[in-house]
């Protein structure tokens, strides 16, 4: 695997190194040990899956707060996303700041994000479905999110037709400074 440092702290993207012969391909997706030797310690306990029928379905920004905080891994198996991340760790040096980066099913990257950022993505095209591999266990109680519109953030998303969003995501306040 080969591991990217993005412009967040902690957050990389991964390529994956398939090995081609005439059946396909074989590749990691996760090895705790490389993903140690980036400072990336992390143990997954939970797995889910995102299916989106229609391109231009906007989810997020999501994340989980103390203390029940969860490390992400993303990974697209169909069709493709945008796929963006705030820094909401008011230590950071890049507290505020949002990345972004297309996942698909052709590019086959990761995107690995550590506790504390938000997490949205955007579908480029119909029928995508998104994985996850996270941390920590659902905890509804600690379900949190900031808007994907919120001026403190100033996200810079694509361009659709017709953007599809639910009243929950829509409705998340104006970010404050913490969590």
């Amino acid at each position: 695997m080969r591991f990217k440092e993005t412009e967040l702290s902690g957050a990389w993207v991964i390529e994956p190194e398939p090995v081609e012969d005439e059946r396909g391909f074989f590749e990691r997706s996760w090895c705790a040990e490389e993903f140690a030797a980036h400072g990336l310690e992390c143990r997954l306990v939970q797995c889910s899956a995102s299916y989106n029928r229609n391109k231009g379905t906007l989810r997020g920004m999501h994340y989980q707060a103390e203390p029940h905080a969860e490390a992400k891994l993303v990974r697209v198996t169909r069709g493709a996303i945008y796929d963006v991340a705030i820094d909401l760790r008011p230590h950071s040096p890049t507290f505020k700041r949002w990345m972004a980066v297309e996942l698909s099913l052709d590019n086959r990257k990761l995107l690995f994000l550590p506790e504390g950022l938000a997490h949205g993505f955007q579908t480029l095209a119909d029928d995508t479905e998104v994985f996850y591999q996270m941390s920590a266990p659902y905890h509804p109680e600690s379900a949190r999110g900031v808007r994907w519109d919120d001026p403190a953030f100033a996200i810079t998303w694509p361009s659709v037709e017709r953007l599809i969003i639910s009243e929950r995501d829509r409705s998340f306040p104006d970010f404050q400074g913490g969590s």
